[in-house]
């Protein structure tokens, strides 16, 4: 797995933030792998969610960032993906919760009820927060293990 690869994609909602997201991510010197979409018309997210999913999935990018506008069905889709683990964002304690407990490894924020800026935030806080292993371990792999 690259450290410095980050997936990202969105839908038409999401569009404006994924472009701050991406120009932030630049500025720190992490590769970036857009899935689009490139504008504000309308989309099907599945088609931007799926591509960024398969390369967190497969360890071509560390983690994605998915964006709509209520971060729900970027989540939904995202998991359905085997080693995915999205969650959905909307305050910075959950962007680290999200890390240390369950090794999520995509964030989803909802682009209609938060900022640019705290979803920047949230962003820096979820590849910044380590997992914290131990007794979180076990019910992370409970997760597929059923």
């Amino acid at each position: 797995m690259s450290t410095n690869i980050i997936a990202i994609g969105c839908d038409h909602a999401g569009f404006p933030y994924k472009e701050g997201i991406i120009k932030y991510l630049e500025s720190r010197s992490y590769e970036v792998h857009d899935f689009g979409t490139h504008s504000a018309d309308s989309v099907d997210y599945p088609d931007h969610v799926h591509p960024v999913a398969s390369e967190v999935e497969t360890g071509i990018a560390s983690f994605g960032v998915l964006i709509c506008g209520s971060g729900n069905g970027v989540c939904m889709t995202a998991n359905k993906h085997l080693g995915i683990r999205a969650a959905l964002v909307w305050q910075s304690d959950i962007a680290a919760l999200a890390r240390q407990h369950n090794n999520a490894n995509v964030i989803c924020i909802p682009a209609r009820f938060v900022t640019l800026e705290d979803a920047i935030a949230f962003v820096d806080v979820f590849l910044h927060t380590q997992f914290e292993g131990g007794r979180h371990a076990n019910r992370v792999t409970k997760m597929t293990d059923f």
